[in-house]
């Protein structure tokens, strides 16, 4: 295997890495309108992932830096090609962050208020986003012989990327639900159960049919089998949350994003961004890539750099391992 193809595969485990792990903090900022009754039950959610969420956004720094570093052509089309809604993610992602550190600032109803107003959008944006961004990937784009994408914001909004990210985020936000009802307990939990099990079903619903069109238009026997992985992990995820299981049923999720992500990038392989105009235009992974040596170096800084990673990341989600509750709000006043 050529380090080129290699960094295709790492760059596909960032992304699985990102979306499993910012997957259920999204859900949870959604979750904050759909689930909880008042603020005390807001601060309870929002405390599941405080300790977290900014570390599960160092997965996409480090996604988009791979891909910068190892396919230079990719990122500049990727990014000069869906400007507006990478922008757009961005921002959501920008202020998400502020809202989580300012909320608590001030106790005035109306501050915390606009300030968890400000969590649901900027969580529900992305997550529906990244579906039509990744969608559109796979689906192909208008890439002209010169690598420059040529065509509108209008052509990324198509039936196919809009279905995209209707599954990223019913998926997100059932994914959170799961994990909301992991780490929670009374009352507010049982609703969290009862959410992912309405949430999973429609999921499912939506899932199946976006994974057998893209599997019928571009999938191999590989992508067959990561479909399979998915829809079945998927039904073990509602099955263990109906049973009451949610650790196995967050694992279950979890798998199911993992699969449904390596499905979308097997699909696509090894064409990195694939041009709707003419298959020869189309961005690879030979033809879009940084120099051998360049990757060789990164190589060397990744297998360095990711165990420490991942053992920071690993150890925190220990250290904040407890369930919460309303009875573990303090009163703001």
């Amino acid at each position: 295997m050529e380090l080129h193809d290699v960094w295709f595969v790492l760059i596909a485990v960032l992304w699985i890495g990102y979306f499993f792990l910012e997957g259920f903090d999204f859900g949870i900022g959604v979750l904050t309108k759909l689930l909880a009754r008042d603020r005390t039950e807001k601060r309870v959610l929002i405390n599941t992932i405080g300790p977290v969420w900014d570390g599960n956004e160092v997965w996409l720094l480090t996604a988009g830096g791979a891909t910068f570093a190892a396919f230079p052509d990719w990122y500049a089309t990727l990014f000069s090609g869906f400007y507006l809604p990478l922008l757009l993610i961005l921002v959501c992602l920008i202020i998400r962050g502020v809202a989580f550190e300012y909320r608590h600032k001030r106790p005035e109803e109306s501050w915390q208020a606009n300030w968890e107003h400000a969590i649901f959008w900027t969580s529900l944006i992305p997550a529906f986003l990244w579906g039509v961004a990744f969608a559109n990937i796979v689906r192909g784009v208008k890439v002209d012989q010169d690598k420059e994408y040529v065509g509108s914001f209008l052509d990324l909004l198509n039936v196919y990327s809009l279905l995209g990210g209707l599954v990223t985020l019913t998926l997100f936000t059932f994914h959170g639900a799961v994990f909301a009802s992991l780490k929670t307990v009374g009352d507010i939990r049982d609703r969290a159960r009862r959410t992912a099990t309405v949430l999973g079903l429609v999921t499912a619903v939506l899932a199946l049919v976006f994974l057998i069109w893209t599997q019928v238009s571009r999938g191999d026997g590989k992508s067959l089998i990561a479909m399979a992985v998915a829809v079945l992990a998927l039904l073990g995820a509602l099955g263990f949350n109906l049973a009451g299981r949610e650790g196995w049923s967050f694992a279950l999720s979890g798998i199911t994003i993992a699969a449904a992500v390596a499905m979308l990038f097997l699909t696509l392989f090894p064409n990195v961004m694939p041009s709707s105009l003419d298959p020869a235009w189309s961005l690879t992974v030979t033809n879009a890539s940084s120099s051998p040596y360049t990757l060789k170096i990164m190589t060397w800084c990744a297998a360095v750099a990711t165990p420490l990673v991942l053992l920071y990341q690993g150890w925190t989600y220990w250290v904040f391992r407890k369930r919460i509750g309303t009875q573990h709000i303090v009163d703001a006043h």
